[in-house]
């Protein structure tokens, strides 16, 4: 299975693991439930999946390479108790609490969050020393003479002894009490992962074109050499900061993270090429509906690849631009949720005021205060639990701001009564609303321009199926769709869809060879 699937199978086991039933026990004892073990090649996105798993469930991820521990680590250690039985004074040998047990309750502690996944990666590569107690926590949950908290669901990884000199490979015994599932390098879905990502197109449209380079494990005359999705993925964020500081990329730094000669020559090639084409076909013309005639002639007659290239370029650019537009509007609406809080508050506060004139009252200042702080909890609550992602960081940082904005200005003005100051709220509030619909505006004209691109310069080509196929499985560009609406996308999808019913039909027909009926 792909890394997707594997995804999608991992977060339904510990739905399923966390099921109660109406006493609140767990449906299944935690002695039956199996910890899964994700078999696969290095750098293809098993750490990253546990992350989104955590995220998209709101429970907590604690993760630990198991080739950084010992037994000591892992179990604990040694101590002597004291006890007395039947009379008899007797030292007995106990165990501290396990580093890996007690970073959960810690967790657990910090966050408020009570259940989990504990990610073990690496886990077929322990040392010699821990390997026999591994059997006994996988089936028992046990480090030691510590028990894995109620709560938490067990999830395991490794490479096969391919990939890795220090895999012990399990015995039938322990392999029967794991779930395992074994997960391939597939660019497809790597794909739609890193479009949500929003990876260097740079990166996109030289896989595109280059699929076999996506993943690639080989041993040469000069020793190993690896291309894999983490080494793509960390090239991405170094190239965007490297073109802020307008710096030179070149096959040394490119190097550095894909650690194959042959993908490192083609890719910087292409990276230069691509910023070529970027620079003489003005993209930013192109979106803005002011592309010129030569323009649409070049991209008409061009090779496919550059037209492929071209076309990766503005169809990036557009759902960055979608992405920051739906980050805006996610932000807004949690914003109103704050400013609604705010405001029962003050209505309640009048009520009781009212009712009782010599009543103190909360100022709007203050009810912001617990606003921030609430905020703050949730956030690091999150951050804690390790399942904080990054847009969700920034839209708890927007929140705030806007928040202790609010305060300040209210503060800093004196303004004499509830209602004025709420109103200085609801005016910041409703300038960011407009200033969002002004945008989605601008991007729904750029979108429907670069549908116009596409349908004047590539009158025949599939470069239209792959825009409308980019724009429909990307989460962001889907979701603007459906909100603010393109005419284009949906004219052209319908067509699309017709097509393809109207060639299965074709296919159908094809299949009955009527020609041979007499």
């Amino acid at each position: 299975m792909n890394i997707k699937q594997a995804k999608d199978y991992i977060e339904n086991t510990v739905r399923l693991y966390l099921k109660k039933d109406e006493f609140g026990e767990y449906r299944i004892p935690v002695v039956r439930q199996r910890p899964v073990f994700l078999l696969g090649a290095p750098g293809i996105g098993k750490t990253a999946i546990m992350e989104q798993i955590a995220q998209e469930l709101n429970i907590a991820l604690v993760s630990y390479s198991m080739t950084h521990h010992t037994r000591q680590s892992a179990l604990g250690l040694p101590f002597i108790s004291h006890k007395e039985y039947q009379g008899m004074k007797i030292d007995v040998s106990e165990y501290t609490m396990s580093e890996i047990i007690a970073s959960m309750y810690e967790v657990m502690e910090k966050s408020g969050i009570r259940e989990g996944i504990l990610f073990l990666d690496e886990i077929n590569c322990v040392s010699e020393t821990l390997a026999p107690s591994m059997l006994q926590f996988l089936q028992y949950k046990v480090f030691g003479r510590n028990s894995v908290p109620e709560g938490w669901v067990i999830v395991t990884a490794g490479n096969p002894p391919e990939y890795n000199k220090s895999v012990r490979e399990f015995d039938v015994v322990t392999m029967d009490r794991l779930k395992v599932l074994e997960v391939e390098a597939d660019y497809k879905a790597w794909k739609e992962y890193a479009r949500q990502k929003g990876l260097h197109p740079a990166i996109l449209n030289f896989l595109e074109l280059k699929k076999e380079y996506f993943y690639k494990i080989e041993t040469t005359v000069n020793g190993r050499s690896y291309v894999t999705a983490r080494g793509w993925e960390d090239l991405s964020e170094i190239l965007s900061l490297y073109e802020e500081e307008g710096m030179k990329t070149d096959e040394n730094l490119v190097g550095q993270y894909i650690r194959n000669d042959r993908v490192v020559r083609e890719f910087t090639a292409y990276y230069d090429l691509f910023n070529k084409y970027k620079k003489e076909y003005q993209t930013e013309e192109i979106l803005d509906g002011t592309a010129k005639a030569q323009t649409l002639e070049r991209a008409r007659i061009a090779a496919f690849d550059e037209r492929l290239s071209l076309l990766g370029m503005l169809t990036d650019k557009v759902i960055s631009e979608i992405r920051e537009d739906m980050e805006r509007s996610d932000y807004l609406v949690e914003l109103l949720k704050n400013l609604k809080a705010v405001k029962a508050a003050l209505e309640k506060a009048g009520k009781e005021g009212g009712a009782d004139p010599g009543r103190e009252q909360v100022p709007v200042a203050k009810m912001l205060d617990y606003q921030i702080q609430g905020r703050m909890r949730q956030m690091e609550s999150a951050r804690m639990a390790g399942s904080l992602s990054e847009r969700d960081r920034r839209r708890c940082r927007r929140l705030v701001r806007f928040l202790e904005e609010g305060k300040k200005k209210i503060l800093l003005e004196g303004t004499a009564g509830e209602k004025e100051a709420f109103g200085l709220l609801k005016e910041a509030f409703d300038s960011q609303t407009m200033g969002l619909k002004e945008h989605t505006k601008r991007t729904k004209e750029r979108l429907e321009n670069l549908f116009r691109f596409v349908e004047e310069a590539f009158v025949e080509g599939n470069e239209m199926l792959i825009l409308v196929t980019e724009l429909t499985v990307n989460n962001d560009s889907a979701r603007f769709i459906g909100q603010f609406g393109c005419p284009a996308y949906q004219r052209h999808n319908q067509e699309l869809m017709l097509s393809e019913r109207q060639n299965s039909l074709q296919e159908e027909i094809a299949a009955l060879d009527l020609d041979g009926v007499s």
